[in-house]
């Protein structure tokens, strides 16, 4: 087999035009966040958003996370999705500049197809209304919708994808995220038809299907969330040992994050059962006071694991992923 020929670099500039527009307009904390990387990290970044940005909404019918469309057809979405995304991967032409986007940085990167495909499945357990009956099966959504984007993030910041400790450690920072979302949003998700707590922590709470947020279950809605919170400080501090070995200003970035989503999560457990009442979310003061000791952390460098470590890893929801080489 050949060796594909280097992209055009006007055409390779204009992707990344396309997709330093795609993630401005998606998210701005992601833009912004964005900034702390070198300019060749960014850019690589900037390309993957793209592709995953894309992928949501075809998956939910919408435009840049927007209202939802017609929910029908969900097969042929995810099919358009799986086949331009092999397209991809074969460096061939796909029509739609996302994708696009995603064949520049896979190729620059070494990311793989079983790394595209652990997030589209995420896409699809969405969009299927799936409903977690255990921690596990909890973990397992967070993997797919935020681990798996974690790792592929890891190996834009040049984490080889045969160094699996790593990655998992980039997957604990997708995993944190994912909780800390969950615990923020479970009012919100309720409202929507949608509920990301396993049905056994409803059961040992004594609480009847769909009737987890109503006022009077509002004491054991936050003792829940408190059990989500100490999930995402394990696997924030374990995130933080992974973030240990990358180059200085991608651990910069990642510390960064690592302490505004954590922030998120504490927030919603100190506030109790007021804690949906009203949007928690962390003011631009405090991202900056997080930013500054996130440099702190990442300039002293000396992170630990949690002592107990963590009982989930990628090897639990991709037991025989084939070797990258």
């Amino acid at each position: 087999m050949g060796v594909a020929p280097a992209l055009d670099t006007a055409r390779r500039n204009a992707l990344v035009e396309h997709a330093r527009l795609a993630i401005k307009r998606g998210s701005q904390s992601f833009s912004a966040a964005s900034q702390l990387f070198d300019s060749e990290t960014r850019e690589r970044a900037w390309l993957l958003y793209a592709w995953c940005r894309r992928c949501d909404d075809i998956a939910d019918n919408q435009v840049m996370g927007g209202e939802l469309g017609d929910q029908s057809d969900l097969d042929a979405r995810l099919a358009h999705i799986r086949k331009l995304t092999g397209l991809a991967f074969e460096g061939k032409p796909t029509g739609d500049p996302a994708f696009d986007c995603l064949s520049v940085v896979a190729k620059e990167c070494g990311l793989t197809p079983q790394m595209a495909e652990d997030v589209i499945a995420g896409f699809q357990l969405d969009s299927e209304d799936w409903r977690p009956r255990t921690e596990a099966d909890m973990m397992r959504y967070c993997y797919h919708v935020a681990g798996a984007v974690g790792v592929m993030m890891a190996v834009v910041m040049g984490v080889a994808p045969k160094d699996t400790d790593t990655l998992d450690r980039a997957n604990d920072l997708g995993l944190a995220f994912q909780l800390s979302n969950i615990a923020r949003d479970i009012v919100e998700d309720d409202a929507a038809g949608r509920c990301y707590l396993p049905v056994e922590w409803l059961v040992e709470q004594d609480i009847e299907p769909g009737q987890h947020t109503k006022p009077h279950h509002r004491e054991e809605l936050a003792e829940m969330a408190a059990r989500l919170v100490a999930l995402v400080e394990k696997h924030e501090a374990a995130a933080r040992v992974g973030a240990a070995r990358l180059p200085f200003r991608s651990r910069w970035a990642v510390l960064s994050a690592a302490r505004i989503y954590g922030a998120i999560g504490r927030k919603v457990r100190s506030r109790g059962g007021e804690a949906w009442n009203s949007r928690t979310y962390v003011p631009r003061w405090e991202k900056a006071l997080y930013g500054t000791r996130a440099f702190l952390s990442a300039a002293i460098n000396r992170e630990k694991m949690p002592k107990d470590g963590v009982d989930w890893g990628i090897a639990d929801y991709r037991p025989e992923a084939p070797d990258p080489a």
